[in-house]
């Protein structure tokens, strides 16, 4: 596998006139990337953020490479279960099969403990919860298209993730890089089980994981501040960071690969997975315990307040 994926690239991409692609967290970033890749690839895309002046700036932008595009734009809060709850319905009432499912969206290491709109420390809650809500109720849809796939963005961050059921929201003590590792180990289990339970309960979707090495995104800016070591890395040694449109391959090939396989966990290939291209990346030991996956799905279910 290794040999096939190697200097995959956007070009390798197999083009297409139909299939809807929603993209949580797209106006920039690796999402972007993902939503201008696909919608050249003729993907009807739908790009998915908070806020819809920077979503109709990111549509402007890609119109304005690929004048073609079928790209629209999508509000929804992931820290809020009623926003995504709103998105679910709409697409619902839609009706339109969704065949391809990009959980991207994320935060990263905030100073200090921030909560989502349900009392959830803000990065658990919005990037495995928000993620676990929205394939739950997309899942009708999914459903619905012919070999669907989910893709849910992890980080090699996960490395040092532990899923810790006594504290999971961080309250009896907020470390922002910890709780950023247990997010992403909780996004690498939910990928892996998400596919043990498609092949099980026979849904037909494949459930692929997969990670953007170390790349120039806004992500750690956003989160930890500017002016914290992450950020001051990113901001005057950038040269330490690969071009996010780099970073974006990994999903991009789980995406859309015919070699891709559910199951499976993908990133770059070089410097311990940091940067280059598309290959399968190592699963932490402890996101193969199905043990603790099965009880973080039915605790995620409860918080979520969705079954599958």
């Amino acid at each position: 596998m290794k040999k096939q994926t190697k200097n995959w690239t956007t070009s390798d991409i197999p083009q297409r006139n139909k299939g809807l692609a929603v993209i949580t967290g797209s106006t920039e970033g690796i999402g972007y990337e993902d939503a201008l890749a696909l919608s050249s690839a003729g993907w009807n895309v739908i790009i998915m953020g908070r806020n819809a002046l920077k979503g109709a700036a990111t549509i402007a932008e890609i119109l304005e490479i690929n004048p073609k595009a079928k790209v629209s734009f999508e509000k929804i809060d992931l820290a809020d279960l009623s926003s995504i709850k709103a998105f679910a319905s709409r697409m619902i009432e839609r009706g339109e099969p969704i065949d391809l499912l990009i959980n991207n969206a994320g935060v990263m290491t905030p100073p200090n403990r921030l909560e989502t709109a349900d009392g959830f420390e803000l990065q658990f809650g919005t990037n495995h919860i928000g993620h676990f809500a929205l394939t739950a109720q997309l899942l009708s849809l999914l459903r619905k298209a012919q070999d669907a796939r989910v893709v849910t963005v992890s980080s090699i961050a996960n490395r040092n993730g532990q899923i810790n059921f006594d504290d999971l929201q961080s309250t009896s003590s907020y470390v922002p890089g910890k709780s950023y590792s247990q997010a992403k180990i909780a996004n690498l289990m939910f990928a892996l089980e998400l596919q043990r339970r498609s092949e099980k309960h026979g849904w037909g979707i494949t459930s692929i994981a997969s990670h953007p090495g170390v790349s120039r995104t806004n992500l750690l800016i956003n989160g930890a501040g500017k002016w914290s070591i992450p950020g001051i890395m990113r901001r005057f040694f950038p040269f330490l960071f690969q071009p996010q449109s780099q970073g974006a391959l990994p999903t991009l090939f789980a995406a859309t690969s015919p070699e891709a396989k559910g199951g499976l966990y993908y990133g770059p290939n070089k410097m311990s997975e940091t940067r280059g291209f598309p290959t399968i990346a190592k699963i932490p030991e402890q996101a193969n315990d199905s043990e603790v996956a099965k009880k973080l799905w039915e605790v995620s279910q409860k918080l979520a307040k969705v079954t599958f």
